[in-house]
């Protein structure tokens, strides 16, 4: 599975953006699927999750109620409205092997390259 984020950039405070990640192929059974960021110096951070059915999200305590997390067919999507300075970072999406999720950034088994957000 190779997976290609976009939709980063820069944006004042407040302001909103929509990532995307497109999957190489087909989850078949669908796979947990999930947003990640980082920023220099600090350890990875799980934005949100979706499990494979579609039906379970799951957000880190500083997005709920800013980001929506959802996916059609082969491509991930996280909205994100009301951002905030903290939230710059780069933002990576990840999928599992199963369709349940976890929380660690260990038991995703593959990664996007990233896209950039910047608030200001």
């Amino acid at each position: 599975v190779q997976l290609v984020e976009s939709g980063g950039g820069s944006v004042e405070a407040g302001g909103s953006l929509r990532l995307s990640c497109a999957a190489s192929t087909d989850t078949g059974s669908r796979r947990c699927m999930g947003w990640f960021r980082q920023v220099p110096g600090k350890d990875t951070e799980g934005v949100a999750r979706i499990d494979g059915s579609g039906q379970y999200t799951f957000y880190t305590d500083s997005t709920k109620g800013r980001f929506t997390i959802s996916r059609a067919d082969n491509t991930l999507y996280l909205q994100m409205n009301d951002l905030k300075p903290e939230d710059r970072a780069m933002y990576y999406c990840a999928a599992m092997v199963t369709i349940g999720c976890s929380v660690s950034p260990e038991t995703f088994r593959w990664w996007g390259q990233g896209t950039q957000v910047t608030v200001s």
